[in-house]
């Protein structure tokens, strides 16, 4: 197994605005979740045209945020993968024009609506599950109150786990092997006057 971690890869502005758009998000977290697709497999867990996912999945590329998968499909079925590695959707330099604050935005905010619809449908739908995968499942809410220096600690300690697991268990397959969304939210909430 290669326990290499793939690079980390900070969007520049052309991925962004590539990325912009409600179907290519989906698309593009699509393949992150669960591996290479086709347009035409893509179309129908999305419940669009494969036109539309034919293009999409094109404009994605051309940024380099998917690839075709070498050796695989026909010209007239291609497959297509998103290569391993880290994202980040934010780049500090990029956030100094309200350009590219704005395109950061509309990634960030469409990226996070789909992990709330997901999260949201597991709320709804979980109960179907069984008892091992319910019992197995964790979504906590805490607050503490930390330092910037503590907060970055315990945002990098979270990360680490995460990335070891996901090194870790990145190719694995199996019957009983099922895509798990990993997350984990940290962040200062807004002051609302002084502490008490």
């Amino acid at each position: 197994m290669n326990t290499e971690s793939p690079r980390e890869r900070i969007l520049d502005a052309g991925a962004l605005r590539a990325l912009a758009h409600p179907l290519r998000v989906r698309l593009f977290d699509l393949l992150s979740q669960y591996g290479a697709q086709t347009a035409s497999g893509l179309a129908a867990l999305t419940g669009e045209s494969t036109g539309a996912t034919s293009y999409h999945l094109r404009a994605l590329a051309r940024h380099d945020l998917i690839r075709e998968v070498e050796g695989r499909g026909t010209a007239r079925e291609r497959w297509w993968e998103r290569p391993a590695g880290a994202v980040t959707l934010s780049d500090p330099e990029l956030a100094k024009t309200p350009a590219g604050r704005a395109v950061q935005e509309v990634v960030a905010s469409e990226t996070l609506t789909l992990r709330q619809e997901q999260l949201m449908h597991f709320v709804r739908h979980g109960w179907d599950e069984t008892a091992e995968w319910r019992d197995a499942t964790l979504i906590s809410t805490a607050s503490a109150r930390l330092t910037a220096e503590q907060m970055a600690e315990l945002s990098a300690r979270l990360q680490t786990v995460i990335d070891e697991t996901v090194a870790r268990y990145r190719d694995q397959t199996g019957d009983a092997v099922r895509v798990v969304s990993v997350r984990a939210d940290v962040f200062p909430l807004p002051i609302q006057g002084a502490a008490s």
